[in-house]
């Protein structure tokens, strides 16, 4: 095709593009069906993935659940379980009280598994999928979800706490997605959904480590989504969750400035996972959490750096992580002298 024939095309597709994007701000599309459908979510036992279990339990999926901890792991089955029940019981009423022949979809099937698996170690992700092809069959939908952080300046930081965040928080997703994608390219069909980070599109001080970690997890779903398109798989769909600081407890004691707070307070956890559950249900690429986190990323990609760096201190964020690295290191030490280290 002539170059300049190719270039107004492309034109046109790009400015559709924005104009089926705008379309959807006023009719939302419909939700896809996951009933059925085998759903992995690690770092499952507790916060936002023990939420997003939940949610999908609610859709009649079947769960495949990692975490570190199998205490906690199995309570979140144990509420899975809850709801299964009571979707199954739902079934059955609506059978004996429905007169005219409706469609309910089966749950009586539905099952939760649950893994204790260490993200951070390669062996025990590579060990772990294997079990879970054997035991489970093929996942239609990956959630990496698990993260964890350190909570130190950098020179004060311990080399493993560095080494233990990175694995964690970004090599996990390569090895979770070398297990299962095969099948998924297979098959054409499937999703791959990453739990990342608004530090993961900009960063603050006091937390290089988590933020290099999370700045690598969205550079490796970029380039994934792009790998998937390259080769024709429009089968298998990607979601990249980037919300602000989430009240998880995660990052307790991280303040902005208390004038600024109460317009940019910490997410709600129910709030974030709902939000994300209507992009990854929509097949929307990528859902940032507010939408501000939309405009701040675009005006750190445009202005100079120390226009960002005033905009920062106005807002306080500059040093937003330090009260809760303070927190970090008083609990620690506590539990040292608790010790009689």
């Amino acid at each position: 095709m002539n170059i300049v024939l190719e270039f107004f095309l492309v034109t046109f597709k790009v400015l559709w593009a924005f104009v089926l994007s705008g379309a959807k701000w006023f009719i939302r599309p419909k939700d896809k069906s996951v009933a059925g459908q085998v759903c992995l979510i690690t770092g499952a036992g507790s916060g936002l993935g023990r939420l997003f279990a939940l949610e999908f339990a609610r859709r009649r999926a079947q769960l495949v659940l990692w975490d570190i901890n199998s205490q906690s792991n199995e309570e979140t089955a144990d509420m899975v379980r809850k709801i299964y029940r009571d979707l199954q019981a739902e079934d059955s009423t609506r059978r004996t009280t429905n007169s005219t022949e409706e469609e309910v979809l089966p749950c009586s099937n539905l099952q939760v598994y649950t893994y204790t698996c260490d993200v951070g170690k390669r062996e025990s992700v590579y060990t772990t999928s294997e079990r879970v092809r054997k035991e489970v069959g093929d996942i239609y939908l990956l959630l990496n979800n698990a993260g964890v952080v350190s909570g130190h300046h950098l020179l004060e930081c311990p080399d493993e706490l560095i080494e233990r965040t990175m694995m964690v928080n970004c090599h996990a997703h390569f090895w979770t997605a070398k297990a299962f994608l095969p099948k998924m390219m297979e098959m054409n069909h499937g999703h791959i959904v990453t739990v990342a980070s608004s530090l993961g599109l900009f960063s603050t001080a006091g937390v290089e480590d988590y933020c290099a970690s999370k700045f690598g997890a969205v550079g490796f779903h970029e380039s994934l989504s792009h790998e998937l398109k390259a080769a024709d798989k429009d089968g298998i769909k990607t979601t990249l969750v980037c919300p602000y600081l989430v009240d998880t407890g995660m990052f307790r004691g991280c303040r902005i400035r208390k004038e600024i707070e109460p317009f940019l307070p910490p997410l709600k956890p129910d709030y974030c996972v709902k939000q994300a559950m209507r992009a990854i249900l929509t097949d929307q690429p990528m859902i940032c959490t507010p939408r501000l986190m939309y405009i701040v990323t675009c005006m750190k990609s445009i202005l100079p750096f120390e226009a960002v760096v005033c905009m920062y201190r106005f807002l306080g964020a500059d040093k937003c992580m330090y009260p809760f690295i303070a927190q970090r290191k008083q609990a620690t030490n506590n539990n040292e002298a608790k010790n009689g280290i």
